[in-house]
Parts: structure tokens; C-alpha cells; sequence
């Protein structure tokens, strides 16, 4: 269950923008923070990126590899294993051979961790590396620039991460973040200010964005930067290139993707393209994403390794499954789990190069900030990702006692400590997040506009098209249509997927799920629903006509306060911390009655989870179902699925509930 965010904020008819842009995608500009026709001319108008001398640096960074061109220096570029750092890489790699450049790269192994290390140091120094330049990392670098310093080697930086109080001791450090830098922009990706290096050594901006605006684009959105300002520009760019196939590297892993490069579209790169160049340093060697990247014109080898890397993204959800089974078999032996503030996991053996997905999707399916330890050869490793309003950074530093290492931000982070310290670790997560979050925040869900079924004409929705390409700080719209009526459904692909018709004001709408499988849709025909949906056009047969996307759907009018409160008491009652007494009626059972009414309630809805139950049937309190079933299951009278759908299993004898177990001891306490 995710709570539904909707500003409430009336829209002035007389704003320029709404002047401008009308009411439909004018209100959803004003709801973005586009209010005025500077803001929306600098959204919508950006075609050309700020002066790259204006970064900090950037002279020197220029002036120091052009020296090492004219002597003829042995050049390393050191990357980042991630799409971000893969792509950088490759850009800057290609270039410099373009120019005769004696260069290579190294990309550390996931093992070596994030950034420069030491013994990765020592070999490039054995090698003979006279210059290094970093891609996408660097900035956090101080022990690693004195360790070059030291031994006689030139090192530029070029990265976006936030620097620390010091900065590292070199002959030239790019990052938009640094406090003294004055450039404009300051949320480019590894891989943009690579970008801006190109165009500072080159001098001539369309040429490189010709060339490597491809490239930047990919790690714009797999390093999910806000697709605002000179990033929206990059990656319009990127997709343009793209859709004339320029670069044979990509072509090749958007075809083995499934997608068209003529149709090529931000969402393509985020969930067919970005992973599969992720997975290579996920589960193998990065350096594979970096030669796809710059097979620029040889088809056949990049046709060979953009089909190793959909293999390795294959391998990859193998791995992630083979986790998620094991936390499903840990949850099912300690529910608790799932009853903290926050949901920490550990295991054997995880494969760390993939934790990070599968912590993200746990968040995802439970609404909750999640850590995941993984113990491997003598060393315990972990991922953390986070909701709006609890900060992953906070927790660490606050718990990092324990910790031999950490680092991160507000939504994710990750950390090392010994193996025998994760259990104390874990007590301290969960006393950090009973002291400073009583009442924890929820998961949100950001919708845009709320608006009747007319609104969404093929002409309101076809201007959407102006807000694209969407991603990250530019998402694509989400609308609300409340107190719609469900005219039909219907199953889709073997009822993988679900079809169904709803009316609203008057309107008859087609609405599509490619997530919920026809069997977890539970209105039926006559009902009245709540849908949040974005929309497409659809054509068919030379004609236009709008469909609706489902993100998610309620019964019209369910009040979402009322079940997070339930929630919120159900699990303060698990973790033994009591619960007001005056709320005992409401959220325990108080009567034979009441039990039967539940028992009932699960012998009629055979397919639902707890949460379905109460959201779909609407008569029973949250709190209350979720207790009775506990007492239903310490008694032997249901088991719980995988899914968490209760089973009813069959009585020889009827049993009083509230003389012993949970109930009696429940009502003893809140007596």
C-alpha cells in the first residue's frame, strides 16, 4: 500500500503559464515548479550546453592531457563498474585513441569496491601509467591522489559525487559539486562531465555531441539523474543519435533487448538497456559493457558481446531469484522481520553484485527501508535503500559503531563491517529507528493531476509528448480519475496481464496492466474504483484514441489514513510495545462474532492477502484482521502462503480463542 500524494494547490486560470500552455499540461508544469515562462523557456528550450570552462578546473584538466598527448604519455582512464562509469570510460578512451593517444583503461572489480584502491594503483604504476584520469569517481580520493603523488604519476579527476572536506591533491579536479565551482549546472551524471571535457579538448560542441551524446545519454538515465536542464538536453540528443544508429555497440544491445532503435525511448534505456550494461560488473567484469561501448562501427563483435551482456542480465535475475527465495524462507521462520520499522536481512553468500536490485525490490513490495548484509569470505557487505523521509546517510552514521566502512545518501548507501558484528548491528537499526522515527514515514506515490475522464482527450494527451524524454525529476504524467465504474474485464497473454473499461463522467476508457495478473484484480463489473493511471495514445487502424496505463487502483472512497494507522498499531502490538488502550475495541476482536465474521471473510475470498482483504472488502479493520489471523494460525485453523493468502484449514472441534494464546494474552494487557 503506497499513499497517494496529490496537490491540492488550486491552479490560477490567469498564470502565464496556464496562458501559455493551457490548463491540462499547464497544470501539471505549475504542480512541477514551472511557474513562470523563464522556467518553462529554460525546461523546455535548453539546446546547448553551459561554457565547460566555467567548471573548476576544467583549463587545467585540458591543458594537462593535451601536454600528455604532445609527449606521447602512457594514459589510463580509471572507471566505475556501474552504467555511469562504463560509459564514461568509453567515452573518454575513444577519444583519446582517436587522438594516437597511448591509452587504456581499467575498470575495478566490484570486489575492489567504489573508486581508486591502492593494490589497483600499484599494477597501473608497474604497467607504466604516467597519467590517470578518473571517470565517475575521484572526488573522495585523498590517500590514493598523496600514493600517486609519490610515485611520479600525473592524476586528473573527473567525477560528481559529493567531495569531502578536502580534496584530493592533483593536477586538475572536475566536479560541478565542488564548493569554489561557478558552472550552472550541477547535476551531471560521470559521463556528462566527460562530456564537458570532450567539448573543452575538442572546441567544438557538435561534433562530440554528435559522437558521444549516445553514450551520456545511457548513463544519464542508469545513474537516474534528474532529467532537468543540460541532462534533458543530453539525453534528446542521445536518443536522436540513436534512433539514426551511429553507434553499432548500442544498436546491437537494443536489438538484443527486444526494442527498436527507430522507437527508441528513455523508459527503453531504463529497463532494457541500463541493465544489461549493469549486469557485466554485477556478475562478471565490467570491462565487457566498455568494449560494446566502443565497437562504434564493427557489427559483428558488438552483435557477440551485446548478446554475452543480455546473457550476464539473464544470470543476473537468476542470481536475484536464488536471494529472494532464500528472504522469503527467512520471513516465513521470523515474520517479525517484516514487523520492524526496518526490514534488515542478511545471508550467506549473496552475490553482492546484485543485493542492491533485490533490496530495492523489497522495498518496493513491502514499503519499507531495507538492509541487506551479505557474508562473504570473511566479510560482512551491505545495501541500503530508503523511502522519502528517512535518510540512509543518518542511519549510518548514527549506527556506525559497528561499521569498518560506509558512505551513501538520503535514499540509498552501502557499508562493510565484521561478520560477527551484524547482529549487534541490526539491534542498533532497529533502536535508531524506534528513537527518532515513532511513527514512521510511508511510501509514496506522486500523482500529478486529478482529473475527470474528458480531460484526457488525444489532444491533452498527445502534448504530454512535449515534457519527454521522462526519467528521473521529469517523470511521466500520473493522473487520478476517481469514483470510476468498472464496465468489463477481461485476461491478457494467458492472464499474465489484465484489460479492463472503466466510465468516468461520462466516458468509456480502455485501461491496461502489463504488472497485475488478471487473478489480483478483484473489482467486478458494477464497482466503483479509484484509478491512477498515466496515459497513451493509441493508434489502430489510422484512428487515435487514449488508453489509460494502470500504476494502481482502490476502491472509491477507501481512506488510506485509517489502514496506515491500522498498520502502524498492528506492528507496535508485534514488537511488544503495547498499543493505547482505548483503541482495544477497535483494533482487537472482542467477540465470537467478530472472529467469525473474519473466518467467513477468509472462506469467501480464497485468492486475497491480509492487505487485499481489507482494502477490497472494506468491512473489517486493518488491525484487527491482521490479529485475528495470527490467532487463526497459532491455533492451527489457517496457514499462510508464500504470498501471505490464508488458508483455511479444517476443524474437528471448535476451539475458544480468548481462553488461552494470543487473544487472552492481548486482553489481558490491554484490559
Amino acid at each position: 500500500m503506497k499513499k497517494w500524494i496529490i496537490s491540492s494547490s488550486p491552479i490560477n486560470p490567469d498564470n502565464e503559464i496556464v496562458g501559455e500552455f493551457g490548463g491540462f499540461l499547464g497544470g501539471i508544469l505549475l504542480r512541477r515548479g514551472i511557474t513562470t515562462i523563464d522556467s518553462a523557456r529554460s525546461f523546455f528550450s535548453c539546446d546547448a550546453l553551459s561554457d565547460p570552462f566555467l567548471m573548476s578546473d576544467m583549463k587545467k584538466a585540458a591543458e594537462t592531457i593535451q601536454c600528455a598527448l604532445d609527449e606521447d604519455l602512457k594514459i589510463t582512464v580509471f572507471g566505475d563498474y556501474d552504467c555511469d562509469g562504463t560509459a564514461a570510460c568509453a567515452m573518454l578512451y575513444s577519444y583519446l585513441e582517436a587522438q594516437g593517444a597511448d591509452v587504456d583503461f581499467y575498470i575495478p572489480d566490484r570486489s575492489e569496491g567504489f573508486g581508486m584502491n591502492i593494490e589497483a594503483l600499484k599494477k597501473l604504476v608497474n604497467r607504466g601509467t604516467e597519467l590517470i584520469i578518473t571517470v565517475d569517481n575521484g572526488i573522495s580520493a585523498v590517500e590514493e591522489a598523496q600514493f600517486l603523488k609519490k610515485n611520479g604519476v600525473e592524476l586528473i579527476i573527473t567525477d560528481h559525487h559529493q567531495p569531502g572536506a578536502r580534496l584530493p591533491e592533483c593536477a586538475a579536479c572536475v566536479d560541478p559539486n565542488r564548493a569554489d565551482d561557478i558552472s550552472p549546472f550541477k547535476d551531471l551524471c560521470g559521463a556528462g562531465v566527460v562530456l564537458k571535457l570532450l567539448i573543452a579538448l575538442e572546441g567544438d560542441e557538435e561534433f562530440i555531441l554528435d559522437s558521444y551524446a549516445a553514450l551520456a545519454a545511457v548513463a544519464a538515465v542508469g545513474d537516474v539523474v534528474p532529467l532537468k536542464g543540460e541532462n534533458r538536453y543530453i539525453v534528446q540528443r542521445g536518443l536522436e543519435n540513436i534512433r539514426r544508429e551511429q553507434h553499432a555497440g548500442l544498436t546491437q544491445l537494443i536489438n538484443s533487448a527486444g526494442r527498436s532503435c527507430a522507437k527508441i525511448t528513455s523508459n527503453d534505456l531504463a529497463f532494457a538497456v541500463c541493465p544489461r550494461i549493469n549486469a557485466a560488473g554485477r556478475v562478471s567484469t565490467a570491462d565487457k559493457a566498455v568494449r560494446l561501448m566502443l565497437c562504434e562501427d564493427d557489427a559483428e563483435t558488438a552483435h557477440r558481446l551485446a548478446e554475452e551482456l543480455s546473457e550476464l542480465n539473464a544470470s543476473r535475475r537468476e542470481l536475484e531469484s536464488a536471494i529472494i527465495a532464500d528472504v522469503k524462507k527467512q520471513i516465513a521462520e521470523n515474520p517479525l522481520i517484516l514487523k520492524q520499522r526496518v526490514i534488515v536481512l542478511s545471508g550467506e553468500g549473496w552475490h553482492h553484485g546484485v543485493v542492491g536490485i533485490v533490496c530495492a525490490k523489497i522495498l518496493e513490495k513491502y514499503g519499507k527501508p531495507v538492509v541487506m548484509i551479505s557474508v562473504e569470505k570473511g566479510e560482512a557487505r551491505g545495501s541500503v535503500r530508503s523511502i522519502e523521509g528517512f535518510s540512509v546517510h543518518k542511519m549510518l552514521t548514527e549506527c556506525s559503531g559497528t561499521l569498518t566502512k560506509y558512505g551513501g545518501h538520503p535514499g540509498a548507501g552501502g557499508f562493510s563491517l565484521p561478520p560477527d558484528k551484524v547482529g549487534e548491528f541490526t539491534e542498533q537499526i532497529y533502536a535508531y529507528a524506534a528513537n527518532f522515527y515513532p511513527k514512521m514515514p510511508v511510501l509514496e506515490f506522486p500523482i500529478d493531476k486529478e482529473v475527470s475522464a474528458r480531460e484526457l482527450t488525444a489532444e491533452n494527451v498527445g502534448r504530454l509528448g512535449l515534457l519527454e524524454p521522462f526519467g528521473e525529476g521529469n517523470r511521466t504524467p500520473l493522473f487520478l480519475l476517481r469514483n470510476c465504474t468498472v464496465k468489463s474485464k477481461r485476461a491478457m497473454k494467458d492472464g499474465k496481464f489484465t484489460s479492463f473499461e472503466i466510465e468516468n463522467d461520462g466516458v468509456v476508457l480502455r485501461v491496461i496492466s502489463f504488472r497485475m495478473p488478471f487473478a489480483k484484480f478483484f473489482p467486478m463489473p458494477g464497482d466503483r474504483i479509484d484509478v491512477a493511471a498515466t496515459a497513451v495514445i493509441n493508434e489502430y487502424n489510422g484512428r487515435e484514441s487514449v488508453e489509460l496505463m494502470l500504476e494502481d487502483h482502490r476502491p472509491a472512497g477507501f481512506s488510506e489514513d485509517r489502514f496506515f494507522a491500522a498498520s502502524r498499531v498492528y506492528e507496535e502490538i508485534c514488537r511488544g510495545e503495547g498499543c493505547d488502550k482505548r483503541l482495544a475495541p477497535r483494533v482487537i476482536p472482542q467477540s465470537r462474532e467478530e472472529l467469525k465474521k473474519i473466518y467467513d471473510l477468509i472462506k469467501n475470498n480464497v485468492s486475497k492477502t491480509a492487505e487485499e482483504l481489507a482494502v477490497f472488502d472494506g468491512t473489517v479493520n486493518y488491525c484487527m484482521l491482521r490479529i485475528t489471523l495470527d490467532a487463526f494460525e497459532q491455533a492451527g485453523m489457517i496457514e499462510l502462503s508464500e504470498d501471505g493468502v490464508p488458508k483455511l484449514i479444517p476443524q474437528k472441534e471448535k476451539r475458544d480463542l480468548f481462553a488461552s494464546g494470543l487473544l487472552a494474552e492481548l486482553k489481558k494487557q490491554l484490559s
